[in-house]
């Protein structure tokens, strides 16, 4: 989100304001208060005496906090100021705000505050694509408290407003009228409360606990966050910028951490603000296979929710079939009137063979065979799926076609966007597409499901079945993907079988899954350090002259913070240390200008040719797999690797790095420690590629 917005959350709860702390919401504006998909405030405007404030300075405290420090007036030329105001906010069911107003004078001063106070109680959807809305509104007094009303049928949503000091309320508002004595101050608290709201109408009392009860829940999230820092490992690092990088991203972690209905306590990571606050099996899966080496705890969550939720049926409406792993989960109004199809929707190519990956990379790390064997059927239905439902041409390869053609998604892979895949003339395939990746990660799946089946489910003809079935796919993949005239893998196969010919990055997920027949490894290699894919900062997603290149193109030239690092473990999986060094030092040196927290995406243009990385303007931020992507770049440098009950460590880092040490790594091994120090000139590297010649070794 712009730099210009201040936002605050917890869970699948988060406010976004301007830098004074109002909230002035248009239809397509994701300012707000939301909570499970529903905006509950939409107007929350502060006055002194008519008069507007004027920003001095915000300070984020915590994720769950922020505070503005605020004069009267929006004059263009300072002069000092004879009164103050702070806010203070922090969220939890809604938020709390407390309000200061500090006089500076030598005499008293009479003022009227006010507090203007609406909600259009729009779903995220209706925010995202400028919909009306189709219930009724109602606000009323119930005694001091203001309540904010919207119903349509059996669907109602309360906003419940309270303040600590006397007020007068009327439908649009709190007016204070104060006196504030000679250098003294008044303040009051004031608390949002959201709410499910009652049927059939009648008031309703506000959802979670109010008073002291409120600030429990602030001290919990506060003590919650530093024992989830104190749990994870210590780093330390020469290069003093990766330190504030790690703790930004647990931070992030944390403060995206979702808590579902159904398992109260446990927590998996939402995919980002502020679209996306609520669980995406795809972005889940690869969040957590990159802080899998930091904190395991939210890849079983991510396991057991995915699993309790795994498609059962044929359902066109939701692209559901039996053994697939849901794409997003929603809450809001037009999924509950079923005008939107996510009560779960289904429509991912990648997630349910990613669920396989996942849970066996969990048990490589932790020896959690309790979990496995409990999943079993959960990952024996996802295998199933991937021959059963997902070859939709018959020719032995994951594809996609959507079968809710009004609102379901129409790409389904990790490129969503409409122009994403397309023929190096920019021409776009039809329906059905096989991208590359998909073919990886069945690859993979079946590769690890295999080793699953042999050593803890204790079934050799069904390991012997998948290993014999990934060895075809691989010996196939190798040679209809593979574009001889250009030494890389096509980005699709169309509805016709022809090759989908530009270059993007896709490529270097099949490293990462192993499809890659070492043969055409080098070629793969040399392809994403070369100039048209690598910025210098990292790998565009599409190559620079192809057709639809466009460096601030969502998916046709950007550099993804995630992509980016699943690329730098594929290419430490075949061997090219070096060149993962290269994205490791390209990504974490964009991570220090962005002062630790990646956004979704980020400008593809050369490295030369800009200082800083160039902000893509509607990024995600925080967005959970650009927030893992750091912790996945740290694995990718040391060369972590779990084996058997020991742990790896291989170091390659690029030089800048210096020395660094990972302190009590968890896994099965119980805590280990892991040192590296910096040794690859990545400057000299890139410098080398730049200029159109092979990486090292290619």
């Amino acid at each position: 989100m712009s730099s210009q917005f201040v936002q605050i959350l917890e869970g699948n709860t988060f406010v976004v304001s301007d830098d004074r702390g109002d909230i002035e919401a248009s239809p397509a504006d994701p300012t707000g208060l939301f909570s499970f998909d529903t905006r509950f405030l939409s107007r929350w405007v502060l006055t002194v005496n008519g008069q507007r404030l004027t920003a001095l300075s915000t300070d984020d405290m915590q994720y769950f906090q922020a505070q503005f420090f605020l004069v009267p007036g929006s004059g263009t030329v300072y002069v000092d100021a004879k009164l103050s105001v702070i806010r203070m906010r922090e969220v939890a069911d809604g938020f709390r705000e407390r309000l200061r107003v500090l006089n500076h004078e030598n005499t008293p001063v009479t003022l009227t505050i006010r507090l203007e106070a609406a909600s259009d109680f729009a779903d995220l959807f209706e925010v995202k694509d400028a919909l009306a809305k189709k219930g009724r509104y109602r606000n009323e007094i119930v005694g001091s408290d203001l309540v904010l009303r919207y119903q349509r049928e059996t669907y109602a949503r309360e906003t419940w407003i309270s303040a600590t000091q006397p007020a007068e309320v009327d439908e649009t508002g709190f007016k204070f009228t104060v006196t504030v004595p000679p250098h003294g101050e008044w303040s009051t608290e004031l608390d949002v409360v959201v709410s499910e709201g009652c049927p059939d109408g009648s008031p309703g009392g506000p959802v979670g606990i109010r008073g002291q009860g409120r600030r429990r829940v602030r001290e919990d999230m506060a003590h919650g966050l530093a024992k989830w820092l104190q749990r994870v490992p210590t780093v330390e690092c020469d290069w003093e910028a990766v330190g504030q990088i790690y703790r930004r991203c647990l931070t992030d972690l944390a403060a995206l951490r979702f808590t579902t209905l159904t398992m109260p306590g446990r927590a998996l990571p939402a995919a980002g603000l502020p679209w996306f606050m609520t669980m995406f099996g795809r972005d889940s899966i690869f969040t957590s296979l990159q802080a899998l080496p930091f904190t395991a705890e939210l890849a079983s969550t991510t396991l057991l929710a995915l699993a309790e939720r795994q498609g059962t049926r044929i359902d066109d409406f939701r692209d559901e079939d039996p053994g697939r792993i849901l794409h997003e989960m929603r809450y809001g109004e037009l999924t509950a009137f079923e005008e939107r199809p996510h009560s779960p929707y289904y429509g991912s190519a990648d997630a349910t063979a990613l669920y396989v990956v996942l849970l066996d990379e969990y048990e490589r790390w932790t020896g959690d065979t309790k979990l496995v064997r409990g999943l079993e059927q959960a990952a024996r239905a996802a295998l199933n799926w991937i021959d059963e439902y997902a070859d939709l041409q018959g020719n032995g390869y994951i594809s996609y076609q959507r079968r809710n053609a009004k609102t379901g998604l129409e790409n389904q892979c990790w490129k969503d966007s409409w122009d994403s895949i397309s023929y190096r003339n920019g021409d776009l395939p039809g329906f059905p597409r096989a991208t590359c990746e998909l073919q990886g990660y069945a690859y993979d799946a079946k590769i690890r499901g295999a080793r699953l089946a042999r050593q803890v489910w204790q079934d050799a003809a069904f390991a012997d079945r998948l290993e014999k079935e990934a060895a075809d796919l691989k010996r196939r993949f190798n040679r209809d993907f593979w574009v001889e005239d250009g030494e890389y893998f096509a980005v699709a196969l169309d509805s016709d079988g022809r090759q989908v010919d530009s270059l993007t990055s896709n490529i270097g997920h099949l490293l990462w899954s192993g499809i890659v027949e070492t043969s055409k490894a080098r070629s793969v290699a040399r392809h994403l350090l070369g100039p048209r894919l690598f910025s210098g900062w990292g790998v565009r997603t599409l190559a620079e002259g192809e057709a639809r290149y466009n460096p601030i193109g969502y998916h046709v030239g950007t550099v993804w913070p995630f992509d980016n690092s699943f690329i730098a473990w594929g290419l430490r999986r075949y061997g090219f240390k070096d060149e993962a060094a290269c994205i490791v030092a390209g990504i974490m040196e964009a991570a220090e200008v962005f002062q630790g927290r990646l956004p979704e995406a980020f400008g593809g243009y050369q490295r030369a040719a800009t200082r800083y990385p160039v902000q893509y303007l509607t990024a995600c931020s925080p967005q959970a797999w650009s927030t893992g992507a750091p912790l996945l770049l740290l694995r990718v440098g040391l060369g972590l690797q779990p084996h058997g009950d020991n742990l790896i460590v291989d170091p390659a880092l690029p030089l800048r790095v210096g020395h660094l040490q990972i302190l009590d790594l968890p896994g099965r091994w119980k805590k280990m420690d892991a040192f590296g120090r910096g040794r690859v000139d990545t400057d000299r590297l890139t410098g080398r590629l730049s200029r159109g010649r092979s990486p090292a070794g290619a």
